[in-house]
């Protein structure tokens, strides 16, 4: 776990946001429409529910997995009425409880092509290494646009490779007060420790593939964030504010477009960084 940790917190700083403290039991609350908040601390996870069962996105660390579960319960629901897990991207702060709780629950776990070889030998690539996972088999291989459609939701998959090769951004539509919104929930956009930009043989268009990505992500529409931490959207503060709430604090639409440059302009500064040490 502390290995975990400091990985972890490594991507954080490079992402531009303050390194979090190891993970903890949060209580789970409703975020908009019928969608859940039933995460840790940090990293987090959530609960989308339908008449046909529900859909689970992330599971956490192998060691925090129970936290989500019990999560999942406080508020009502089942395990085995999750019908269908997916995830941000194969790391192990987020995939590593996808195979006990698809244990438990039989529900099918579905993932973009390149990070299903990862969910199913329990590892990220070599250059890629934040640490290991009870792997998982993968019963669906989705492609970049694919939907995913239980009970009358629709989540729509967008391949954003970088931070994986095949990170996933996931979007979808809730209603509320009458109100339609776009939410998205966006994965990490930062690069991970030892990896490079330039002249990087283990991914030689890495750098391209962000570029990709960063238009991709602003080209999205988005008026609820939710991200894979908690620091990338204001998770708590937000939780804080929702209580008699007359605008739900989760619509923020600029918080979005915060994240993303922040995440770019790390990645171009990094490019350029490693430019001037080649000199």
């Amino acid at each position: 776990m502390r290995l975990a940790g400091a990985a972890l917190g490594i991507i954080l700083s490079l992402a531009g946001v303050r390194q979090l403290p190891q993970p903890t039991a949060v209580e789970p609350f409703k975020i908009v429409g019928n969608i859940y908040y039933v995460g840790t601390s940090d990293p987090t996870a959530y609960l989308i529910t339908t008449p046909a069962g529900q859909i689970l996105i992330d599971t956490t660390y192998p060691s925090t997995e129970p936290l989500v579960r019990k999560n999942i319960q406080a508020l009502g629901f089942k395990i085995e009425d999750i019908k269908i897990i997916l995830s941000s991207h194969a790391h192990m702060d987020h995939v590593g409880g996808h195979a006990a709780m698809k244990r438990d629950s039989k529900a099918q776990v579905m993932a973009t092509e390149q990070d299903a070889i990862n969910l199913e030998s329990g590892s990220a690539k070599s250059f890629d290494q934040i640490g290991l996972f009870p792997p998982v088999t993968v019963d669906r291989r989705l492609k970049d646009g694919e939907t995913v459609q239980l009970g009358g939701v629709t989540l729509t998959a967008h391949l954003v490779p970088g931070h994986t090769e095949g990170n996933t951004a996931w979007s979808m539509n809730v209603e509320e007060g009458g109100k339609k919104y776009n939410v998205l929930f966006a994965p990490s956009m930062s690069i991970n420790p030892g990896v490079h930009m330039v002249n990087y043989p283990a991914w030689p268009n890495i750098a391209d593939a962000y570029a990709k990505s960063f238009a991709k992500l602003k080209s999205l529409p988005c008026d609820i964030f939710l991200g894979t931490h908690a620091a990338f959207f204001d998770l708590e503060a937000k939780r804080r504010r929702l209580p008699g709430a007359t605008t739900n604090p989760f619509v923020d639409p600029q918080s979005y477009r915060v994240y993303v440059a922040r995440m770019e302009a790390a990645y171009a500064d990094q490019i350029q960084k490693e430019k001037q040490e080649r000199k």
